[in-house]
């Protein structure tokens, strides 16, 4: 297995996380720490799968067993982004709502999962990672 298969998923990470810091830091007008971590945009996940099953299409081609596997494993990771995870941000709100009178109670991260927009630019980012690093180190 060529180093590449390991670097270009850590490179989608990597590039989707710093565009997420620094749009969520131009939104608050302050650096964000505190907003890193599960949700927003882009999609880190979408970011990490769409990377893989393109550098395999662009290295093996589409009619690769490889390419079928990537290709499941992102609509599995996605559609989790966009749906379960979404779920279990929104109920987070209720529940913060909830226990809001309990000052011991620490509140429960909301930022879980993704819309359409983010994913959206998860895989766009994964895809130019992908045709980038095939293109330099490839």
């Amino acid at each position: 297995m060529s180093w590449i298969y390991i670097v270009t998923p850590f490179a989608a990470w990597l590039v989707a996380g710093t565009l997420k810091f620094a749009i969520n830091s131009l939104r608050a007008k302050r650096l964000a720490f505190g907003l890193i971590g599960y949700g927003g945009l882009p999609s880190n996940h979408g970011a990490i799968v769409s990377s893989m099953a393109c550098l395999i299409a662009l290295r093996e081609g589409v009619a690769h067993p490889a390419f079928g596997v990537a290709l499941t494993l992102a609509f599995i990771v996605i559609l989790d982004a966009a749906s379960l995870r979404r779920q279990i941000g929104r109920h987070a709100q209720v529940l913060n709502r909830l226990q809001a009178q309990d000052r011991h109670a620490a509140p429960l991260r909301e930022r879980m999962g993704h819309t359409r927009l983010e994913i959206i630019a998860g895989v766009a980012t994964g895809m130019a990672v992908a045709w980038l690093v095939n293109e330099v180190l490839g």
